[in-house]
């Protein structure tokens, strides 16, 4: 349990000062960048997401539609909060992938470029979680 715990809101990474601040800032402006540039629009008419994922061949694509949907917006707002920062990322490392390799895996490399770096995001979050200032580091205590 304590380690199902500390995967969700949190583990003790040491980084000083200025990559915390850094990490933080850039959580911030990824996961509201991500919420409101990308998933709103997807949660509020998700007839074009739907319909993409039914073209990729995903079964049920108004499930898979809609999972991509909240994951662009749900997710991104809590990776933004830094709140179950982890399981965030990795929902998102999902989606991004699905999106820069699926989705977009014929075209250019200026077309996937951005899933890309929301991808890479998604990872340094994964390993690093949220930090000392999210909310996940309020629920779990940091040594």
């Amino acid at each position: 349990m304590k380690a199902l715990k500390q995967f969700i809101f949190g583990g003790a990474v040491s980084v000083p000062f200025g990559g915390e601040f850094g990490l933080f800032l850039a959580r911030l402006f990824v996961g509201f960048s991500m919420a409101f540039a990308h998933g709103l629009g997807k949660i509020q008419d998700p007839s074009k997401v739907i319909e993409g994922a039914g073209k990729m061949g995903f079964p049920m694509p108004e499930f898979f539609g809609w999972a991509a949907a909240f994951s662009e917006f749900g997710f991104a707002l809590l990776l933004a909060v830094g709140l179950a920062t982890r399981p965030s990322a990795l929902m998102l490392i999902a989606t991004m992938s699905t999106a820069a390799f699926i989705a977009h895996g014929a075209d250019p490399y200026g077309k996937k470029e951005l899933a890309l770096l929301y991808l890479a995001f998604s990872v340094v979050y994964l390993f690093f979680g949220g930090g000392r200032w999210s909310l996940d580091s309020l629920i779990v205590k940091r040594k």
